[in-house]
């Protein structure tokens, strides 16, 4: 069941970036980048096993992000990209301090979900901070690359792959380094903890270059708004 979820979650978030840029335009990429960051800070506290490979659930949703940023780059220009990223930390950083505030207000004798609420919460500050260092520095560095890259190659279609995967297949690697570490060192064993970095890095790698055909895609995508 994990196989095909993690196989329709690909297709449905790379899908939805495509969907919601065709509608909007770049501002609904900077609002797809709002909802990503979010609910893919919930996710990953969720470990799953997918392929026999434990590894978490925020894989994919975090993923769509870079080629969110992709597209930016290609059709607007590193200025663009750069604001997504900008988005997305100011998000974050409000959603850590109104889940944290939510968590001090004292429930009344007829609450029942401030324990779940504690459970989930509780590890936004850990986790939010990994992820935001992870996704401040690997983002901005995968703006810095595709840039770098196109420079070098050009903005030709033909090169294009090789900007979207060789941006975002090195800033993955340096996003999951830094949030497993910071995330997950000393919560589960070292065996559990080594599996997880491994398998998060080779998901969303998967989920990488699966994503380099939306990318093309996207380029001769004309919105109906922008």
């Amino acid at each position: 069941m994990n196989e095909l979820l993690f196989i329709g979650s690909v297709l449905f978030f790379l899908g939805s970036v495509l969907l919601i840029y065709r509608l909007f335009g770049r501002s609904g990429l900077f609002v797809f980048t709002a909802f990503a960051t979010l609910l893919a800070n919930i996710q990953v506290c969720k470990t799953v096993t997918i392929f026999g490979l434990s590894t978490t659930a925020g894989n994919v949703l975090y993923a769509s992000t870079f080629l969110v940023t992709d597209i930016l780059s290609e059709k607007y220009g590193k200025k663009e990209a750069g604001k997504a990223v900008k988005y997305g930390l100011a998000v974050t950083l409000l959603w850590v301090i109104g889940t944290q505030l939510t968590l001090l207000f004292i429930p009344n004798e007829n609450d029942y979900i401030h324990p779940s609420l504690q459970v989930v919460f509780g590890l936004v500050p850990r986790v939010a901070f990994a992820s935001l260092a992870g996704y401040v520095i690997s983002q901005s560095l995968d703006v810095f690359l595709y840039h770098f890259i196109w420079s070098r190659t050009g903005g030709t279609k033909s090169g294009l792959w090789i900007r979207n995967n060789g941006s975002t297949l090195t800033s993955q690697a340096v996003d999951t380094l830094i949030f497993t570490f910071l995330a997950f060192w000393g919560v589960y064993p070292t065996p559990v903890f080594l599996s997880i970095l491994g398998t998060t890095y080779l998901f969303k790698a998967v989920v990488a270059l699966l994503d380099t055909p939306f990318i093309y895609f996207a380029r001769k995508l004309k919105p109906l708004e922008d």
